[in-house]
């Protein structure tokens, strides 16, 4: 029979390990997007856009139209309602990077241009290809090699929304895809 003073040590050794156990088991498919939300995003800019990047002739959205935000790029970005600032016709790139001030790697962030990477001439970049960010839409991105994931010839986006958690008005977000927009009514 067990003494009782080893009883209370070998339940909390028990307890200890089913904590490590159900903390490695909880699920780490949303693990990036989560760590990519909670970075220190520049939600705001100035409205300056890359050199080249010329205006859309026939958006979908014009300038000063009401939409509402589809996708999730941020928190407290799905659903919100937006105004138009920019229509640009560019090829728009997801990529994945290590920041250059450290940390866990960004996997597929949505969005860079194609004016946005350095010395990037005029051919589309394939998947795979590794580029030199020229953007500072989160910290450490600017100068950072990063892979890219897809990429996508649209229309982007700059948009003036107010997250729907009803913060802060975000000034000139950069960039939002026309498949992650729909009209406001």
């Amino acid at each position: 029979m067990m003494k009782k003073r080893t009883k209370i040590p070998m339940i909390f050794s028990l307890l200890a390990a089913l904590l490590l156990v159900l903390g490695a088991c909880s699920n780490t498919d949303d693990k990036e997007e989560k760590e990519h939300h909670e970075m220190d995003m520049d939600h705001s800019s100035s409205g300056d856009v890359p050199s080249g990047l010329k205006a859309a002739e026939n958006p979908t959205y014009e300038v000063g139209s009401h939409v509402i935000i589809e996708s999730g790029h941020m928190e407290s970005m799905k659903g919100a309602k937006a105004t138009i600032v920019g229509a640009f016709d560019t090829t728009a790139y997801a990529i994945s990077y290590t920041p250059t001030t450290g940390g866990e790697k960004v996997g597929n962030h949505k969005w860079i241009i194609h004016e946005e990477i350095k010395d990037a001439g005029e051919k589309t970049f394939e998947p795979g290809a590794e580029v030199i960010v020229n953007a500072s839409h989160m910290k450490g991105m600017n100068d950072a090699t990063a892979v890219i994931e897809s990429a996508e010839k649209t229309t982007v986006y700059m948009v003036d929304f107010t997250p729907t958690n009803g913060g802060e008005e975000v000034k000139n977000h950069k960039w939002v895809t026309e498949s992650e927009l729909s009209a406001a009514e």
